[in-house]
């Protein structure tokens, strides 16, 4: 397995001696071990999840920490654990004119690495050092691979990546630079996450950042910076793209989390967007868990959103229903043509961003105003085939 670096990384380290009492598996309620990062619960399979909302308070800010470590406190960390940091967060969130309206953009595709994906890259990787994990394995559509790569390099982990053999060639590039081993999978994304099990069964750690919760509290510091950008106040409509659902679920975490702190009175309406190319999630909201299954999986632009089996979506279904928010599929036409007027604006993000300019066009005229779409990866990333 490749080394991520050569130099080494002196941190102290207090032994977790207790298990983390707000992290338990879904099903039967077994709480995270305080040793080890095991991806599904050890006693019946099942998926760890947070127990409670964040806590969140603004007297607990750190303002002297880099990037979105300010929040660090609603981390829920363990005694200890390090800061890792690239000095993700702190993104800008613009205005941009809509026939009439205004639409907040939130830029996540300016992270570090070019997506959200290093803001729960970072909390993982604290975690990881934490547990006194040295090397470990990550699957990914290829943002989140990256993502990986680059945080596992700044902490001295060893790393190997595998990705569908589609991944973009960008994304590949990056991987490979930061000093992990990319592991290119034939099939679709599905394939590249089967793979990864081979080394898992074989006792290598799981970094996944669809699996493990660790990311979402970090992922949660979207709608805090969107709270304070906005003057301490939250959008009427959230708008972000779906595939395993972390993204979306982090930030419905973030908002509960400002209502739970009494700083908001409510949560925006959320919507959720798919490619109409795999969109498990929109069948799920609309027919029950089960009709995820009927779900395609064929090639999309939209290559981050390309999840047959999303991790998140019974989370977010039980979060999101009717009244609350809403889930939508966009055809490819539409997704290449939300792309192009992006960059046309000056925006340059990749298709799977431009989901989200799709579905307000589409939704404008019955969403709550003022909405903000996620922009969450960057267009150097993705390579246009024609």
């Amino acid at each position: 397995m490749a080394r991520c670096g050569s130099r080494a990384i002196t941190i102290r380290i207090k032994e977790i001696k207790q298990p983390m009492p707000n992290i338990r598996c879904v099903d039967c309620g077994s709480l995270y071990p305080s040793q080890g990062v095991p991806f599904r619960c050890q006693e019946c399979g099942g998926i760890f999840d947070y127990d409670a909302p964040f806590q969140f308070s603004l007297d607990k800010l750190e303002p002297d920490l880099p990037g979105y470590w300010q929040y660090r406190h609603a981390f829920a960390l363990p005694a200890g654990a390090p800061v890792v940091t690239l000095g993700e967060g702190n993104t800008p969130l613009l205005w941009e004119d809509f026939t009439g309206e205004k639409l907040g953009l939130k830029f996540e595709s300016l992270n570090p690495t070019g997506s959200y994906k290093d803001r729960g890259s970072a909390v993982l990787a604290s975690q990881l050092l934490a547990r006194g994990v040295k090397q470990a394995v990550e699957d990914s559509s290829g943002n989140a691979g990256a993502s990986f790569a680059a945080y596992a390099a700044h902490a001295r982990l060893s790393g190997r990546v595998y990705v569908p053999e589609s991944a973009s060639g960008p994304k590949r590039q990056q991987i490979e630079a930061y000093g992990a081993e990319l592991m290119r999978i034939p099939g679709p994304r599905s394939e590249a996450a089967k793979a990864v099990l081979t080394q898992v069964e074989q006792g290598v750690p799981y970094a996944s950042h669809a699996y493990l919760p660790f990311g979402l509290a970090g992922i949660a510091t979207i709608a805090y910076e969107i709270w304070q950008q906005m003057g301490r106040t939250v959008p009427a409509a959230l708008i972000a793209p779906v595939g395993h659902g972390g993204l979306l679920l982090g930030i419905v975490r973030g908002f509960q989390a400002l209502v739970k702190a009494g700083l908001s009175n409510a949560e925006p309406y959320y919507v959720g967007v798919q490619a109409a190319a795999c969109d498990p999630v929109v069948r799920a909201f609309e027919h029950g868990l089960d009709a995820m299954q009927s779900a395609p999986e064929l090639p999309t632009l939209a290559e981050g959103v390309r999840v047959r089996t999303p991790v998140r979506a019974r989370a977010l279904i039980e979060h999101i229903s009717p009244g609350k928010g809403t889930f939508i599929s966009i055809a490819e036409a539409e997704i290449q043509s939300s792309y192009q007027q992006l960059a046309q604006r000056g925006y340059y993000v990749e298709p799977t961003s431009a989901l989200v300019w799709a579905a307000y066009r589409e939704l404008h005229r019955n969403l709550p105003q003022p909405a903000v779409a996620v922009l969450s990866g960057n267009g150097l990333k993705y390579i246009p085939t024609s």
